[in-house]
C-alpha cells in the first residue's frame, strides 16, 4: 500500500490544473503589474483576470478582493485593520470573538487586548457550536468587530454564521463582522450575499493551490486600516508587488472547487463516513468528537480521541504503517498543551491528548479506507497494551 493522506484540513496536494496555470504564469506572464510597458501590463491583465474570477465565484465586486499570502494574513489583516479602523471613527474598542478560532485569529485579539481593546471569548456547547445567546449578550454600543469562523479546522463542526451576523447586526448596525472560511471555501456556500459578513478570509491551499496565496474580501464601505504599507499595490490595500503566479492559482484551484464541489463533498462525505461509522465499531473505547449529526460537520472531516492511549503515539505509529493523520490544527504541532478547541468543548485534558483528526480528499479511494480500517485498531491496541 502506498502511503495514504488524510490530513486535507492541515493542506492539500497541488491539483496538475492549477500548477499547469501557474507554470503559464512564471512562464509567460513574468512582468511587474505595476510597470507602465508592455510586460506589466500583460502582468496587470492577468492580475485583472484573476480578480474578477474570484470575485464572481464569491459573488462579489472585484474591487472588494485584497490577494494576501494566505489565511494567516487575512485573518490579521481583516480584525486589526477594522478594529483601528472602528476606533478611529469612535465606534468603540470591544472585540468578539469565539474560544475555538484558528489561533490565526485567536492571537490577533490577544494582541488587542495588549493594546488597549477589550474581549469577549463566546464559549461553545459539547459539539463546538458558538453560543448565540452570548453573542447576543455580548454585543453592544461599544463592539467594533465579531469574527466567527465558518467551520472549525480541527472537529469539522459548521458554524451558524448568517444567523449570528443577523444578531450581531441587530444589536449594533456598526459591527464589522469577519468570518475565516479558510476550511470552509470550495465546500460550503460561503458567499457574502448568502451569510452577510462585511469580511471573509480564503487560503489556496486547502483547496488544491499553491501554499502562500490566499485572499481577503472587505465588503464596500467598510471601516479598514491596512496593514502592509510601502506600495499602492491592492488599491494601497496591501502593498508589495503582487505574487502573480500564486494569485493564478489561487483563482484556478477556487474555480475548479467551485466546478466540482458537488462531485468532492459527495465522495468526501462517503469515505468520511465509513471512518465515523466503522472505527468506533472497531476500536473500543474510541469517542466522537464534534457534531454527532454529520450534516453539521465538514463532509471530510472526522474527529475522535481514544481513550487510554496517546495521540502522539498513534500518529507516529501511523505514520510508520503509511498514513499521515493529525491530532487537530497542523499550527500547533510540537505543543504539550491539549486543544483549545476540545477544552472549549469541555473534553478533559487526557481524552483531548489522544486526539485524532482524518480529514480525506479528493484523490482518496476506498482502499485507502480499507487500509485504515484494518491497520489502526491494532494500533490502538498495541499501545494500549504498551501502556498497561
Amino acid at each position: 500500500m502506498d502511503r495514504v493522506y488524510l490530513d486535507h484540513a492541515a493542506t492539500t496536494p497541488t491539483d496538475a490544473r492549477v500548477i499547469d496555470a501557474m507554470v503559464e504564469v512564471y512562464r509567460d506572464h513574468w512582468g511587474n503589474p505595476s510597470s507602465i510597458y508592455l510586460e506589466g501590463q500583460d502582468a496587470h491583465r492577468v492580475l485583472d483576470e484573476a480578480r474578477s474570477l474570484c470575485a464572481k465565484l464569491l459573488g462579489v465586486a472585484p474591487r472588494e478582493i485584497v490577494f494576501t499570502s494566505g489565511g494567516t494574513e487575512s485573518d490579521n489583516a481583516a480584525i486589526r485593520g477594522a478594529a483601528f479602523a472602528q476606533r478611529e471613527r469612535g465606534r468603540g474598542t470591544h472585540i468578539v470573538t469565539t474560544q475555538v478560532e484558528h489561533h490565526a485569529v485567536l492571537h490577533v485579539v490577544e494582541q488587542l487586548e495588549r493594546e488597549g481593546f477589550t474581549t469577549t471569548y463566546l464559549p461553545v456547547d459539547g459539539e463546538g457550536v458558538v453560543d448565540l445567546a452570548a453573542l447576543e449578550a455580548a454585543v453592544g454600543p461599544e463592539t467594533s468587530v465579531v469574527s466567527v469562523m465558518t467551520a472549525n479546522n480541527e472537529v469539522g463542526t459548521i458554524q451558524p454564521v448568517a444567523e449570528a451576523v443577523r444578531i450581531a447586526k441587530e444589536k449594533n448596525p456598526k459591527v464589522v463582522f469577519h468570518s475565516d472560511a479558510v476550511q470552509a471555501a470550495g465546500v460550503l456556500d460561503i458567499s457574502p450575499e448568502t451569510t452577510g459578513v462585511d469580511m471573509l478570509s480564503i487560503a489556496a491551499h486547502k483547496m488544491y493551490g499553491p501554499k502562500g496565496s490566499g485572499l481577503l474580501y472587505i465588503r464596500r464601505r467598510t471601516p479598514w486600516t491596512p496593514m502592509i504599507l510601502g506600495g499602492s499595490q491592492e488599491r494601497e490595500r496591501r502593498a508589495g508587488t503582487e505574487n502573480l503566479a500564486g494569485i493564478a492559482g489561487l483563482a484556478e484551484a477556487m474555480k475548479l472547487a467551485w466546478e466540482e464541489r458537488e462531485e468532492r463533498n459527495a465522495h468526501a462525505r462517503r469515505l468520511r463516513d465509513r471512518l465515523l461509522y466503522e472505527l468506533p465499531e472497531r476500536i473500543p473505547d474510541t469517542v466522537v468528537t464534534g457534531p454527532a449529526d454529520p450534516e453539521r460537520r465538514l463532509p471530510n472531516n472526522m474527529s475522535c480521541a481514544f481513550r487510554n492511549v496517546e495521540g502522539e503515539s498513534v500518529l507516529l505509529a501511523m505514520d510508520m504503517a503509511e498514513i499521515a493523520a493529525s491530532s487537530g490544527s497542523a499550527c500547533t504541532t510540537g505543543s504539550v498543551d491539549p486543544s483549545h478547541v476540545l477544552t472549549a468543548m469541555g473534553i478533559d485534558g487526557g481524552l483531548a491528548h489522544a486526539a485524532l483528526r482524518l480529514t480525506v480528499g479528493k484523490d482518496n479511494t476506498d482502499e485507502q479506507i480499507d487500509y485504515v480500517l484494518d491497520t489502526l485498531p491494532g494500533i490502538v491496541a498495541k499501545l494500549r497494551a504498551l501502556a498497561g
